[in-house]
């Protein structure tokens, strides 16, 4: 009846039946020290599917890293895909999508589009052939309705909210309990000015979604983009199969303008023009004429995701490794490849091709602090947090503050997690100052939360470059966006 003995035997029953016989040197599991007083086992992660290593780990521990060194070809991008998903959904005609990221976020709204019946076959892991609507996407059961479950991917949920107006149906859209902490007031907002009848929580601002579609004739809106890029992209993507003209004006400013130019780009693709008047980075206007309508491309190859570039290009930085990141480079239409600017303004080298970038860093030179703007690379941004650590001098992470409306309270976890590390951190509203650890003396064996964010257990997996022991706490929601991001950066480490 010890409630111990019976879980380490229910441990061990799991361990044997997925046959976990061989070690790796990088990763252990070490049973939370307030629950258990056993020593830590190490897994053969090689024996497990991506899925199956996240759900059998409670913690994970990257022991210290000596180098970083190799080449890395990249999961697709995780914004790209689900915009290529609902893009071609909309469209006429059948499209290929190559290169799809494996991922949840994509699975939420390969299941929604399953859910509203637009035909998806799945060619293999990476592929599907998409048949398209020709239009809006109209409920299934129009007497019914439709409750679609996206999980915390705010890829699926604004673009989805907004498309789904443009039809005709009753939907409520929802996701897990931080999703319901998300805001999504602005979108909705722009919507109604549209005609749409359209509502979520009046008191929070966030999901679930509810939505009585009926079609709508175009018009005007005028939104705010302090917030998220992701509103003004749902608004676009949906334009084109409203039946009218649409004007998207920005009334405050607008934030992550690098996605937006990710949205348009892809939308002219699919056979979209958007006229854009006046400044990105001011109050712009967008125009999509009654015209303008979605043809597929046939077939589609959806890039490495610049996010995911973001740890291999520090790893190599902080450590002086040479890494080349493979799916992205100088023609990339992501945002984020900028982060390899970053790297290269602390004292890396950073050398471009059309579709890689590879960084190292000379060993007599130290990394320095710097301060940044990133409000154009915000999830990259949460990376440089960590290279921080092994800078010279201080650096300013500025203009992110909707790293506070992410999958978690993204200002306050860096905060706590640098802070643990040894860190001295000074948080304001939109930007955060990092002062290193003494002598970058990272604190050896120091547990990392990860809340439920992919990029919190991606980013800290990093503070192993100096030359400690990094516990990842459910290492697992990695899932998000990168399975396999783990046997990843194993596969291009030698440890101390």
């Amino acid at each position: 009846n010890n409630p111990t003995i019976t879980m380490r035997i229910f441990a061990a029953a799991a361990l044997w039946v997925l046959g976990l016989a061989q070690t790796v040197e990088c990763f252990s599991v070490l049973p939370k020290q307030r629950q258990y007083a056993s020593r830590p086992r190490r897994i053969p992660l090689s024996r497990l599917s991506a899925s199956s290593k996240a759900a059998a780990l409670e913690t994970l521990t990257v022991t210290p890293i000596k180098s970083l060194d190799g080449t890395i070809t990249l999961p697709g991008s995780k914004s790209l895909s689900n915009r290529c998903l609902l893009l071609a959904a909309l469209s006429e005609g059948k499209t290929k999508v190559e290169n799809l990221l494996e991922s949840d976020d994509i699975r939420y709204m390969l299941e929604a589009l399953d859910q509203l019946k637009v035909p998806v076959e799945r060619v293999n892991a990476d592929t599907v052939i998409v048949t398209g609507q020709g239009g809006p996407i109209n409920s299934p059961n129009p007497s019914e309705v439709a409750d679609l479950f996206l999980g915390n991917a705010g890829t699926a949920m604004r673009p989805l909210a907004a498309a789904l107006c443009m039809g005709e149906g009753k939907f409520v859209l929802d996701g897990v309990p931080r999703m319901r902490e998300r805001p999504i007031a602005d979108l909705v907002d722009g919507l109604k000015q549209l005609g749409a009848d359209v509502s979520c929580v009046e008191e929070t601002g966030c999901p679930p979604v509810t939505i009585n579609a009926n079609g709508v004739k175009g018009g005007e809106a005028s939104i705010s983009g302090k917030m998220s890029s992701q509103f003004l992209s749902s608004l676009l993507m949906a334009s084109p199969v409203v039946d009218g003209p649409v004007t998207i004006k920005i009334k405050d400013e607008l934030i992550s303008a690098p996605y937006v130019a990710l949205t348009i780009g892809l939308m002219k693709k699919y056979g979209v023009t958007v006229e854009i008047e006046g400044d990105m980075d001011a109050t712009p206007a967008f125009k999509i004429s009654q015209d303008e309508t979605y043809v597929s491309p046939k077939s589609i190859l959806v890039e490495g995701d610049a996010s995911s570039a973001s740890y291999f290009v520090a790893g190599a930085a902080i450590t002086g490794g040479t890494v080349t990141v493979r799916g992205c480079g100088s023609e990339s239409v992501q945002g984020d490849v900028a982060f390899a600017n970053v790297m290269e303004q602390m004292g890396a080298k950073v050398s471009w091709t059309a579709d890689s970038i590879t960084v190292t860093r000379d060993p007599s030179t130290r990394l320095k602090g710097v301060d940044v703007d990133c409000g154009k690379i915000p999830d990259a941004a949460m990376t440089l947090a960590v290279a921080a650590l092994f800078a010279e001098g201080p650096t300013t992470i500025r203009n992110v503050y909707s790293w506070r409306l992410k999958e978690t309270e993204r200002m306050k976890a860096i905060v706590a997690e640098c802070t643990k590390l040894g860190a001295t951190v000074e948080e304001f509203r939109d930007y955060c100052i990092i002062h290193p650890p003494p002598d970058n003396k990272i604190n050896d064996n120091v547990l990392i939360e990860t809340y439920d964010d992919h990029r919190m257990a991606m980013t800290f997996s990093l503070a192993a470059c100096g030359g400690v022991n990094v516990i990842i706490n459910d290492p697992g929601c990695t899932a998000k966006t990168f399975p396999t991001y783990f046997e990843m950066l194993e596969s291009i480490a030698t440890h101390s």
